[in-house]
């Protein structure tokens, strides 16, 4: 029986490294990324992937969301595991700096999105009674001594840890898996996402709930 894997972040390097892993597992699986339009880091739209069927994602709206997930039921006949990616881009300014427009578009897009969608793919996996959501995020996201600080990046990280928290906590209460993975090493994100699906594809029992860190002490089981 086919896979379906759905992933869903910002555009990232992280984000493309999962992708890379998913497309060693499957023929295709589904992608909806969150533009990055408010940093100067290096874009990777650009990079091709075959296997990917790409899908629209407005993350400010809840009618968005649903659509997405039905996109993704649609594409990949149903969804198994639902990968979502927090890895926001760096915003760093001044407190007295900031753009009111940044500040918007952060929280807009990159926090309550994430509410939104997660909204959506619960009720599909509590409706068929199974399914695997998978949160993934850095614990840090990387900072330099002599540059200002990340305020709102830093600010959308701890939303959706705060979000992962929740849901980890609750896991149990619900038919389907919920896990999550964090990252305490930054830019090692090839690593970081081999770790992620040896540790999906050989999944620990009583393994719901459970925050997976991976660093320079991790190892694979």
């Amino acid at each position: 029986m086919t896979r379906g894997i759905f992933i869903a972040g910002n555009e990232s390097a992280l984000c493309r490294a999962i992708e890379d892993e998913t497309s060693k597992r499957v023929e295709q699986f589904a992608s909806a990324l969150i533009p990055n339009k408010i940093s100067d880091v290096i874009k990777t739209s650009e990079t091709e992937n075959d296997k990917r069927i790409s899908l629209e994602w407005n993350s400010s709206s809840q009618l968005s969301a649903r659509t997405l997930v039905l996109a993704a039921e649609n594409r990949l006949e149903k969804i198994d595991e639902a990968i979502l990616v927090c890895s926001p881009p760096l915003i760093r300014s001044s407190p007295s700096e900031l753009s009111s427009a940044i500040v918007e578009n952060v929280i807009s897009y990159h926090v309550k999105g994430w509410f939104f969608l997660v909204k959506e793919i619960a009720a599909v996996f509590k409706n068929r009674g199974r399914g695997t959501l998978i949160l993934v995020y850095s614990d840090n996201p990387g900072s330099g001594k002599d540059e200002a600080a990340d305020i709102l990046g830093s600010s959308a990280s701890a939303s959706f840890r705060a979000l992962s928290s929740g849901l980890l906590a609750s896991a149990h209460n619900e038919p389907y898996i919920t896990i999550g993975f964090s990252a305490s090493d930054s830019g090692n994100d090839a690593s970081f996402a081999s770790f992620i699906f040896k540790t999906i594809d050989d999944l620990p029992k009583r393994s719901n709930g459970k925050l997976f860190k991976f660093g320079k002490f991790s190892f694979f089981k």
